[in-house]
């Protein structure tokens, strides 16, 4: 696929005819309200057969197309480069798909198996509908090899809301996590309204995982989480009532997110993922954690200094860095997944754990801060789509942070209230799901589900396969 960020004074029927694709399939790909209305600097996905193709340093078109398979004129003429002797290291380039006519008397198993691909990929990139039907003189276009990855999304969506977004993107998930069992200081576990949900979940094949956590909204925890994690018969008791509505509703596995948890029980947290382990594991039940996004094991604060992320890498299954919130919806405007800063975490992480254990958080949603900012005054959350509407509403221009690698715009409201609102684009995801393939993590995973992202999901499909354990 392609990303294409629209410029002043273009049209969608333009856009549409420079790639020789449908202005319906923009549309439905990109979900557009109104494909009369858009704004300058909007990133489009163009549903193009193709790969999109980031240089690095000591890359030359050459290589790039021995790579690919493609020749270098290939690729000069998809990535409509005026000059092919400059490319530098962060130079986006299209790569043209392959493709294949298909001569009298040729199967479909056959052409698979010259491409070294499946008969099953070939289907579902050409969306062939009978596949004992091809005839000489239809090109088909090969797909290419995807890193295949994991995917988790949690929710706290309602019951119904949440049904409804499993049955639209479940097929994307390898596991589906929602949110949260919420511990109390005597053990016991306030329960989810997921009767539903874990069927829904089960019905796409995504994995249900039960989530516990030790916070709300309005509390953080942390003396909840002391008196946990320093009692013995209470910890026991926790497990046991885990076990219990694991063994009753159907989950899988377990997600421990214990927040703002007091730096001297650091060590007694790590007990407790080890116990959690050790009480699941032959029951058959995986068990993951989310840890704050530190930089470094010494890195100080509530949030940080409990999160063991060694320990934990060692002891659980997986884990699932939160590398979100860096635009706080009580501070100031910024970039809520900096890339730069989401790039230090997973950098330390690795160098800990391994990195087929760590999936890669990512946020949907957008933020819209009042400027300039007063301190306490809280941004409104809503979603990438909704972004959009509220700059074409108010003749606002997208940038582009660079260094984010994040879009954002500034508007004046109907009281002349000054705004200025962050959000996720194609470009952030593809930005974020390169760097799942760069550094070979495990996977991705959503917070939250219920903020509608078309993109995100076109761009997810685009770039892996998604595994499937169930």
């Amino acid at each position: 696929m392609i990303i294409h960020v629209v410029s002043s004074g273009e049209t969608l029927w333009q856009i549409a005819n420079r790639y020789a694709v449908s202005m319906n399939s923009i549309i439905k790909t990109n979900e557009l309200a109104d494909p009369n209305q858009l704004v300058v600097g909007q990133a489009l996905v163009i549903p193009k057969p193709g790969t999109v193709h980031t240089v690095k340093y000591g890359e030359t078109l050459w290589s790039i197309a021995q790579q690919y398979g493609v020749t270098i004129q290939s690729i000069i003429q998809a990535s409509q480069l005026t000059n092919p002797n400059l490319i530098y290291p962060g130079t986006s380039l299209f790569i043209p798909p392959i493709t294949h006519t298909v001569q009298s008397g040729e199967m479909l198993w056959q052409i698979a198996s010259r491409y070294g691909t499946t008969v099953q990929a070939i289907i579902n990139e050409n969306d062939i509908k009978d596949p004992n039907v091809i005839y000489p003189g239809l090109v088909l276009t090969i797909p290419r090899g995807k890193p295949t990855i994991e995917v988790n999304a949690y929710t706290y969506q309602t019951s119904d809301a949440a049904v409804q977004s499993l049955n639209e993107i479940g097929h994307l998930l390898t596991y589906f996590a929602p949110f949260a069992y919420l511990i109390a200081e005597d053990g016991s576990l306030s329960p989810v309204k997921d009767e539903a949900m874990i069927p829904a979940a089960l019905s796409q094949h995504a994995v249900p995982m039960m989530s516990v956590t030790n916070f709300t909204s309005t509390h953080a925890g942390s003396n909840v989480a002391h008196t946990i994690l320093s009692t013995p018969e209470i910890r026991e008791k926790i497990l046991t009532n885990i076990l219990q509505v694991m063994d009753s509703k159907g989950y899988k596995g377990l997600n421990i997110d214990f927040e703002n948890v007091l730096p001297a029980d650091r060590e007694l947290y790590n007990q407790f993922v080890q116990l959690a382990v050790d009480r699941l594991h032959p029951k058959g039940y995986f068990v993951s954690t989310a840890l704050a996004p530190k930089v470094g094991a010494t890195q100080a604060g509530l949030l940080y200094e409990a999160h063991d992320y060694e320990a934990h890498g060692r002891i659980a299954d997986f884990v699932v860095l939160m590398t979100y919130e860096w635009g706080y919806r009580l501070g100031p405007p910024q970039a809520i997944s900096p890339i730069d800063q989401m790039r230090r975490v997973v950098e330390y992480a690795i160098s800990v754990m391994p990195a087929n254990k760590i999936f890669l958080g990512f946020q949907i949603y957008a933020r819209d801060w009042k400027i300039p900012h007063v301190k306490g005054q809280e941004a409104e959350t809503f979603s990438p789509q909704e972004a959009i509407r509220r700059a074409i509403k108010y003749g606002a221009t997208i940038q582009y942070d660079t260094t984010a690698q994040s879009p954002f715009f500034r508007y004046v409201d109907e009281k002349g209230q000054g705004h200025e609102v962050w959000f996720e684009d194609a470009r952030s995801a593809q930005a974020k799901f390169n760097m799942v393939k760069d550094y070979n993590l495990r996977g991705v995973s959503y917070w939250a589900l219920g903020y509608p992202y078309p993109q995100n999901w076109a761009l997810l499909k685009d770039n892996f396969n998604i595994k499937k354990l169930i």
